[in-house]
């Protein structure tokens, strides 16, 4: 909304704008943390990256945010995510050009042995485990997975 006063247009503070889409027009990923994984932060922020280069969201290139910036995003101790940047970094998979940031590198990272499998089972894990939060019983679940699933055809 512009507003005059005196003559003079004053123009109200801009909307801050989302994030640009990294290179190839993919929006950028997101960063999320689960208290009840068990895992360490770093390692989660790691593991996520990870991901998201071996899934191809996150290219040769790509910018990622900066640690202070991912560390307010994760409500986290910016030397949390410098450790997980730190490591990622020792294993080739990132490289920090001072000033100017932090890209992922072309040597993509090794795909754990069990791969897509233990993401699935940790992703249906949580899934059962917030069911249950909502009081729904490990019977209606498969009930209510073939009803979804029918929705969805």
């Amino acid at each position: 909304m512009n507003s005059t006063i005196a003559g003079k247009t004053k123009q109200k503070a801009a909307e801050p704008t989302p994030a640009k889409p990294q290179s190839g027009g993919k929006a950028p990923i997101s960063f999320s943390l689960d208290m009840a994984d068990g895992a360490p932060i770093y390692r989660q922020v790691i593991r996520q990256i990870e991901y998201a280069i071996l899934s191809g969201r996150l290219n040769s290139g790509d910018k990622l945010p900066t640690i202070r910036s991912l560390a307010v995003e994760l409500k986290t101790n910016p030397n949390t995510i410098a450790k997980a940047y730190g490591e990622l970094e020792i294993r080739g998979i990132l490289a920090t050009q001072v000033g100017s940031g932090t890209y992922i590198s072309d040597k993509k990272p090794e795909p754990e042995e069990e791969g897509p499998d233990r993401k699935i089972r940790e992703m249906v894990g949580r899934f059962i485990r917030d069911m249950r939060g909502l009081g729904v019983e490990k019977q209606e679940l498969a009930a209510l997975i073939a009803v979804c699933n029918d929705e969805e055809d």
